[in-house]
C-alpha cells in the first residue's frame, strides 16, 4: 500500500474511532489517547493526521458538511427540480437527512461547533446565503422562512435529544413541510395575478 493510501486509511480509522468513542462515552471522553487505543493506531501515527482533539472534531464536521452538501445537490437535481421552490424543498429534505444520521454524528457536529467559534460563524454564513436564495425564489418569503425554520428546529431538537416528537410523527411533519399543495399561500400571487381585471388601453385624443 502506497503512502497516500495508508494515510487515508489511517485518517478514516481515526474518524471512525472518534465516532465510536462519542457514541459510547460522550464527546467529553474524546481524547487523542482514546482515539489511538480505539483505532489501533500509534499515538505518533494519529498525531500525523490530527494534532489536536479539535482537529478531529473539525474533520468530523467537515465530513458531515460534505455529506449534506452532496445530499443537497443530489436532491435538487432529482426531487427538488420539480418543486416550485426547489431551494426550500432541498433545505427541508436536508434537515430531515440530519435526523437520519447516527446520534454519534450529531454529537460530534455539536461538539465541534461548540469547541471552535469560527466553525459556528462558517455555519451561520452558509445558512444566511442559503436563506437568501430561499427568499429570492419564494412567492411568500415569510412563509418560506417559517417552513425552513420548522424543519431546522425539528432537526436540532433531534440532535440534542430534546424532541418530544416520535420518529413517525417527525416523518409526517416533514412530509407536510415538503408538500406544496398544503401551503395555499404559494398559489396566492399567481391567483391574484390571474384574477386581476385587464384594463383596456386608454384612447388617445385626436
Amino acid at each position: 500500500m502506497d503512502n497516500p493510501s495508508r494515510s487515508e486509511r489511517s485518517r478514516k480509522a481515526a474518524l471512525a474511532a472518534a465516532l465510536t468513542i462519542i457514541a459510547r462515552d460522550g464527546p467529553g471522553r474524546l481524547t487523542l489517547d482514546a482515539i489511538a487505543r480505539e483505532s489501533g493506531l500509534s499515538k505518533g501515527g494519529l498525531m500525523h493526521q490530527f494534532r489536536t482533539k479539535d482537529a478531529v472534531l473539525r474533520a468530523l464536521l467537515e465530513q458531515q458538511f460534505s455529506h449534506f452538501n452532496q445530499f443537497s445537490i443530489d436532491f435538487l437535481n432529482t426531487a427538488g427540480s420539480s418543486s416550485r421552490e426547489p431551494k426550500l424543498a432541498t433545505a427541508i429534505a436536508t434537515s430531515r437527512e440530519i435526523i437520519a444520521q447516527q446520534y454519534s454524528v450529531a454529537q460530534a457536529m455539536l461538539a465541534a461547533l461548540a469547541s471552535e467559534p469560527s466553525l459556528l460563524a462558517e455555519a451561520r454564513d452558509r445558512d444566511a446565503k442559503n436563506l437568501d436564495a430561499i427568499k429570492a425564489e419564494a412567492a411568500d418569503p415569510d412563509l418560506a422562512v417559517l417552513r425552513w425554520a420548522a424543519a431546522r428546529g425539528l432537526a436540532l431538537l433531534a440532535m440534542l435529544r430534546l424532541s418530544p416528537i416520535s420518529e413517525a410523527e417527525s416523518e409526517r411533519l416533514f412530509a407536510r413541510l415538503l408538500d406544496e399543495s398544503l401551503w395555499p399561500a404559494l398559489e396566492q400571487p399567481q391567483r391574484e395575478q390571474a384574477e386581476r381585471p385587464v384594463r383596456a388601453p386608454a384612447r388617445r385624443n385626436g
